[in-house]
């Protein structure tokens, strides 16, 4: 029988091990049963399955789930426009980023999201319309993963009245 997703094999009290079509010389598994995986990177998430061979050849299988979490890049602020009309302009704030998440700030606080205030989908894009007098301020987007966070440079959007 073939395992072509087999990592390695360790057989009970170390006697013999066999590396499968998956070994790429960066994974040990130990005695004790568990994995080690050097120089760990994107590629190596997934699902990982461990199956132990118990006497009167039981077996018991486990399962985890291996998320790798890379730095995030400065992110970008990108405006369709930085002077606007009150009540007669739409702005559509872009945040340029790689990051899992996205928070919006205005002038350094976390933009508490009004009725005129639309997030895309993946929150990285706000679009305000229209746009008002107390919208005017520094814009940015703070951007995480569960290892970094970045905020980009502030962007200030003018707005004028009659």
């Amino acid at each position: 029988m073939t395992y072509p997703n087999l990592i390695a094999y360790r057989a009970p009290k170390g006697k013999r091990y066999v590396t499968g079509p998956e070994y790429s010389g960066r994974e040990t598994v130990n005695i004790d049963g568990s994995l080690t995986i050097r120089n760990v990177s994107v590629s190596d998430l997934g699902l990982y399955v461990v199956v132990v061979i118990l006497p009167q050849n039981q077996r018991a299988i486990g399962y985890g789930r291996l998320n790798v979490y890379g730095p995030v890049s400065m992110p970008t602020l990108l405006a369709n426009n930085t002077t606007v009309t009150e009540n007669e302009d739409a702005v559509v704030l872009t945040c340029d980023t790689n990051a899992d998440f996205t928070d919006w700030l205005h002038n350094a606080k976390i933009l508490q999201l009004g009725e005129r205030m639309k997030l895309s989908w993946d929150h990285r894009t706000l679009t305000i319309d229209p746009v008002r007098r107390e919208d005017a301020g520094n814009y940015q987007c703070k951007v995480s993963n569960l290892i970094t966070s970045f905020e980009s440079a502030p962007v200030q959007l003018d707005v004028q009245y009659l």
